[in-house]
């Protein structure tokens, strides 16, 4: 099946295409707007700023083609930046609008623990997975995972949905529950790097490349 890695210049993208081709993926890397549109899976990465990321994808004309893709209810997955870009709206530099796919904002991840200590942001590292909401990892990109499942973050904001069911997955920051993943039907989001993140993020992508 055709997967397309969309090219908007968000960095990561090689790391990415190893990945997958360790998944037993054949993935094109492509700023073709048509391409994109009638990809069979749709993988939007990405790394920095919400408000650079989004400007690269307009100048590029590549927001109605996702748009498109994702109203087919073919199989997407956002990673990291990509994930957040499919929100309302972001608070990183001032108040940046995203895809909208997804209504919620993202926030910047607190500075204190929830015990009033000053904590280092970036959040970068492994930090373990947890179940997010009522939903099963069952059937989901995460089905299969070992039992506390370790995976590698970098990240100063984080998706806050306003569907709270959405949050497939969270992670611990100094008392602090963070969105790590999100899933609504065939849309797919990780705040972590699973082409970072070892046998596990294997397995993901894997999951992701059977749906």
């Amino acid at each position: 099946m055709r997967t397309i890695v969309v090219d908007y210049g968000a960095g990561n993208v090689f790391s990415v295409l190893r990945a997958l081709e360790r998944a037993g993926a054949m993935a094109t890397l492509t700023s073709d707007a048509r391409l994109i549109e009638n990809a069979e899976r749709l993988i939007l990465p990405g790394v920095g700023a919400f408000a650079d990321g989004m400007k690269a994808l307009e100048v590029r004309d590549l927001v109605p083609s996702i748009r498109a893709y994702i109203r087919h209810e073919r199989p997407f997955l956002g990673i990291c930046l990509g994930m957040q870009m499919l929100f309302s709206e972001s608070d990183e530099f001032g108040a940046s609008a995203g895809l909208g796919v997804l209504t919620g904002r993202v926030c910047r991840i607190p500075s204190q623990s929830v015990g009033g200590n000053l904590v280092k942001v970036p959040h970068i590292g492994w930090s373990t997975l947890t179940p997010g909401s009522s939903q099963s990892w069952d059937e989901s990109a995460l089905t299969g995972l070992p039992k506390d499942p370790a995976v590698y973050f970098v990240h100063s904001f984080h998706a806050v949905p306003d569907e709270s069911e959405i949050r497939l997955a969270k992670c611990d920051f100094h008392g602090h529950e963070l969105t790590a993943a999100i899933q609504r039907g065939a849309i797919f989001g990780c705040q972590f790097h699973p082409e970072k993140s070892g046998p596990v993020g294997l397995k993901i992508l894997e999951n992701f490349l059977s749906f």
